[in-house]
Formats: structure tokens, sequence, C-alpha cells
């Protein structure tokens, strides 16, 4: 189908890749993979003719057609969204213009009856060209391609002008799959998608027939619509016959067996370099050394594996919440006249990693900023636990940083006790070193951006992190060391993110918001996509059998969570009431401590000794009663974490 022959490519005197030869076949549905800056980008739009190779071709056949989404935003104006999708089938714009011309014609009242008769003959032809060419079905198939992909059926009629770049990459989107055509490149398709539009984008591209190249850091969709593997290594171009997953797996294989053959390559090296050396000057040896230097001459140096810096990751460990750092109660929010949340009733357990999920628009981001106190509601109330302190990751990271400064200065804003070589080492672990460190925040790109927005969160020391899209502008290394980070941080957790691979070690909980509601899945994500229909059972990992006895059927599972629940229930309910009063006498008390400081502190209470006595003993007696509520409270705590832990761990033995 596609031949590349020779094809070099090269930048700054630099080549990419060279003198590849690779045949792409009819159906192939294919991973392009390669460290950041070898060239997948380029290769993709090589294919599609929007970059010219420096030596070689690109063999492709008369009249293929072939759509290619790129990662650079467009800016669609002055077309319903309809019609922008229409117009862009070549097809359909000519029909649509002939059978106008022809239409406005037949208006005309002084036609002759011969110019009429051949007008109407020729709209006979375009009536039969439009049944050949399925035109009459056309608005039918574009309508379930733009809701598949998010989109409202009230939204088909307005202009694209009114939506986002996020959306209008959509829309770009849907052009390409209403084309049907031979050949898709696709260049990180999955940034703006929300979980449910990706999983109708895999489903239409399980069915699609036509051949598939995507570069991709979303794993997960990868491993559903690919079966090949093309990766950009060491300026070549190779096939893996494989999905993702068992590909990255051949890779570490392939990079230890490297490192291993290179290591063993040094020492004979090595070993032949010193012998040429001591014996160079040797007249009985020359023969010898000039055989080994030859030998030198023709060693082809064995290519070691590519290895990118890594930004580093270890949240510190966080001050301890109350047992709920947040409730929330009734919380409802417009925008002019749209309702986005109606009645939002949420609570969140110390310790809940709960994933933010739904349609775009739905409201996600919108609840999460409630959360994070960064837009108000308008009807309900939150309440926040003891103790907790929260940090926050914007989708736009931009909105969450300050551009005018440079990183120390945007660093310094969440810590002015750190030292400028303490914020330089904490820089250094996310990538910046030397005098990156005084670039300004607007000159930064999108992933430098997210690294910054991630060094800030790290140094807040919160015990509740909010996340919104954390992924998008992360390579799969830095979005694996972000998950590990995650996975191991000891405070809760709030992400919103359709990213299914990244979520699945990480969240305990799913909380779906939908037609400004809220629903909530006590169970990771691929639970909440077994229940809502997404991804079958079978495709589910296997779940190992529980060891109390053979459960036979989900009734069975059913009716021991229901009595573990019990157990939880009974088990936890006094200490919880306990830890509640105790934090709400420790609130209490620590507003009385402030209150009194604030009155010792004014010199006027010195004129009365007998007043100054009392209220230095009510202030040692409260800061005594405080240190033993403290006390307390750290005991119930951990009593009541050893109960949670016990009936989790039951709970795991059931599910496998």
């Amino acid at each position: 189908m596609i031949d590349l022959i020779g094809l070099s490519i090269q930048f700054a005197g630099k080549y990419l890749f060279e003198d590849v030869n690779l045949k792409i076949n009819k159906g192939e549905k294919i991973a392009l993979v390669g460290s950041n800056g070898t060239g997948k980008s380029t290769l993709l739009k090589l294919i599609k003719g929007y970059e010219l190779s420096e030596a070689g071709m690109v063999q492709k056949p008369n009249g293929i057609k072939i759509g290619f989404l790129s990662q650079e935003f467009v800016n669609l104006r002055g077309k319903k969204i309809k019609d922008e999708v229409l117009f862009s089938l070549p097809f359909a714009a000519d029909i649509i213009e002939m059978d106008e011309k022809i239409n406005l014609r037949l208006l005309i009242k002084d036609l002759s009856d011969d110019e009429r008769h051949k007008l109407l003959i020729q709209q006979g032809e375009i009536n039969h060209r439009k049944e050949e060419t399925g035109f009459y079905s056309l608005n039918s198939t574009i309508e379930k391609i733009l809701t598949g992909l998010g989109f409202a059926n009230s939204d088909l009629d307005r202009y694209t002008d009114e939506f986002s770049g996020g959306w209008q990459m959509r829309i770009e989107l849907a052009k390409i799959l209403a084309a049907d055509n031979d050949l898709i490149l696709l260049d990180e398709p999955t940034n703006h998608l929300d979980i449910d539009s990706l999983q109708w984008l895999i489903d239409f591209f399980k069915s699609y027939r036509g051949t598939i190249i995507c570069v991709s850091h979303d794993r997960y969709f990868l491993n559903q619509i690919t079966n090949k593997t093309l990766e950009i290594f060491n300026r070549k171009i190779s096939f893996y016959n494989g999905k993702l997953d068992s590909f990255l797996q051949f890779k570490e294989e392939r990079d230890l067996r490297l490192e291993e053959e290179l290591k063993l390559q040094q020492k004979k090296i090595k070993a032949t370099q010193d012998f040429i050396e001591r014996f160079r000057y040797k007249a009985t040896k020359a023969k010898q050394v000039q055989s080994r230097i030859k030998q030198l001459e023709k060693v082809d140096i064995v290519d070691a594996p590519q290895t990118e810096k890594e930004i580093r990751i270890h949240f510190p460990e966080p001050v301890k919440s109350g047992v709920t750092p947040l409730l929330a109660f009734g919380i409802s929010k417009s925008y002019g006249k749209k309702n986005v949340l109606d009645n939002i009733n949420f609570k969140v357990d110390r310790g809940d990693k709960i994933a933010f999920v739904g349609p775009n628009g739905a409201g996600k981001t919108t609840f999460a900023k409630i959360i994070a106190k960064i837009i108000s509601f308008d009807s309900g109330s939150l309440e926040y636990g003891h103790n907790t302190f929260i940090s926050y990751y914007a989708q736009e990271v931009a909105d969450n940083l300050n551009t005018d400064l440079d990183l120390i200065e945007s660093l310094s804003e969440c810590q002015e006790n750190l030292t400028v070589l303490q914020i330089r080492k904490i820089l250094g672990s996310f990538l910046f070193s030397d005098d990156d460190v005084f670039k300004k925040v607007k000159v930064l790109s999108g992933g430098e951006k997210s690294r910054v927005a991630l060094a800030k969160i790290l140094i807040t020391k919160a015990n509740l992190i909010i996340l919104d899209e954390p992924t998008n502008h992360l390579d799969f290394s830095s979005k694996r060391i972000l998950q590990q980070a995650l996975t191991d941080f000891k405070g809760t957790e709030i992400i919103v993110s359709h990213d299914v691979e990244f979520l699945r070690p990480i969240v305990n909980k799913v909380a779906e918001i939908r037609n400004n509601k809220l629903k909530l899945f006590e169970g990771g994500i691929d639970y909440y996509l077994s229940k809502t229909g997404n991804i079958p059972e079978k495709e589910l990992p296997a779940k190992k059998s529980f060891p109390v006895s053979a459960l036979s059927d989900n009734k069975d599972i059913k009716r021991i969570e229901a009595e573990l629940r019990n157990k939880r229930y009974k088990l936890t309910k006094d200490l919880k009431q306990q830890i509640e009063t105790l934090e709400i006498n420790i609130h209490d008390s620590e507003k009385d401590i402030v209150l009194i400081e604030k009155e010792l502190a004014d010199p006027s209470i010195y004129l009365n000794p007998e007043n100054v006595k009392n209220k230095n003993k009510f202030y040692n007696e409260l800061k005594l009663s405080l240190e033993q509520m403290l006390e307390k409270w750290t005991e119930l705590q951990e009593e009541l974490e050893n109960i949670e832990s016990s009936i989790e761990k039951e709970f795991k033995e059931i599910a496998g």
C-alpha cells in the first residue's frame, strides 16, 4: 500500500532517520513509537506529503485517500459544524455546488424547453450520483460521528467559531472519520477527548477496515486499536508484530541485551587497544599489532539504547487530615442559563483516590475547581475536615502559573522559606538545569509548563491533591513516574482524567459526572468501565479465587461484601463519632488559643495583673487540653486505620 524507499531526512545537520526501506500494508493498525525528537510527527508528515525528504521517496497508490490529524491547533471559522464536515468531503461539495447551480438555472423564467430539458437530465445524473456515493445518508453519518465525539445534537447547527481549540480538533477528527479514507494518520488524537468519546473512537477504529498509523502517549488507546508497532530507533525504523504492551516488554529486554553487548564490546576494544599500546614498538610483534589495528577499524560499534533523562517525583509524607477531608452537600452551579451541577452530594474519605469521569462539558473541571476553592458555587455547602490542605493542578497549566515569573520565582511563590539552592535542586529533578531556571514561564512548552506545575504541587505538602488532566502534555516515561508517585502518595487524591491506563493502578473510586449529577462507583476504573458497558467483563484482569470458600456466583460475592460493609460499619461507627467530636473540640480550642494570644499581645491588658494571671492560667490549661486531645486523636486514627486496612484486605481477597 505505502512503500518507503531509501527515505532519509535530517534537521540541523542531524539525521532523524536515514535509508529507511519499509512497506505498510492495507488494513494494518500501527502504533508509531520512539523517544521524543526521533521524528514520529515528521514521518507522518512525509507520508501525507506535508514534508519533503532529503533522499528517497514515499510511494503511494494513485487515488489513495489519506486523512491526517495534526497536533497543531486549527482555527475553523464561518461554517456550522455539520456543514464544516460535509463540505470537507470533495465529492459532496461538488455535488452540492452542481445541484445549486442547476436549481438556480431552472428558476430562470425565459428558459427554453430545450435548455430546461438538458438541465433536468443533468439533475437526474446528479441524483444518480448521489445514490451511488451514499450522499443521502451522509447527514446521518456525520451526525453519528459528531455525537460520538461528544457534540450535543443542539451543537450541530452552531458555528465552529464558538468552540475552543480542543473542540475544533474534534471537528477536524470528525472530518477525517467521515471521509472514508484508505489511510488515517493520527498525531496525539486523544489529548482532547473525554472517556465517553475515547471509547466511541476505539469502537469506530475496531470496525474500520482501512490502515491506521497513530502516535499517542495513551497506552490504553493504542493497545485497543493497534496490532503492530513501528519504532524509530537509532535512525532506523522497524516493525514489531504485536501490540504496544508486548513491544514495550520486548524493548526492555532488547535494551538490557544491547547494554550487555556494548559492555562486552568495549571490554574487547580496550583489551585490543592495550595490546597495541604495549607492543607498538616491538619489532617481533609488529604483524600482530597491525592485525589488531585493522580489527579495530572494522569494529561496528553496538548502538547503545536511547535513554532520556527522567523526571523524579516523590511526594513528601503529608500531614494527616481528618477521617473525612471533604463533605459536599447540595452543591449547584450554573453559568448563565446553563445548569452544570445540580444538588451534588459528595463525600471523600481520607486516603481515597477518586477519578472524575464523564463527557466534556459535564462539569468535572467545574466541580474540581469548586473543591479547590478556585471558583464559587451557587448553592449548597462544602465542609473541609480537620487539617485538610489542598493543592490544585489545572488542566490548562498556564492558568495556574504566573507566566511573567521565571522558574525560581514561580516556585518561591509556594514556599518562601526555600533557598535558591533547594529550589534549583527541585527544578533539577524536573529536568530544568543551568540557565533553564531563569527562563520565563511564558516561553516554556506545554510539557515544560506541566513539569513546573507538578513541581509546585510537590513543595506545597498538601494532603488533598486535585489534578485536572495531568497527563495531557506528558510522555510515556513522565506519565509512568507520575503514576507511581500518585500510587505511593499517602494522602487523598481527586484526578480528572480520560486516561484509563494511567488511572488503573491509582484510583479506588470513580465519580461519574453526567447530566448535572454525580454518581459514585465504589471501585477502580475497570470496575466502572464494566458497570457502564464500556469494557466487557472478559477483558478485565483475571480474578483470583476467594480463599474463604468457593464462591459460586455474584450473589455469594455480593452477600460477603454486604457482610463486610456491615462489619466495617459496626467496628468504625463509634470510633468515627469520637474522632469527629474530637476534631470539633480541637478546632474550637485552637480558635480560643489564637484569641487569647491576641489578647495577651495587647499591652493594655497588663494594666490589670490579676486578669493577666487568669488569662495565662486559662491559656496554659487550653494548651495542655489541646495536646491531650491531639494525642487521643492520633491514637483513634491509628485504631481506625488498622480496622479499615484489615477490612480492605478482605475486600481485595474477594475481588482478587
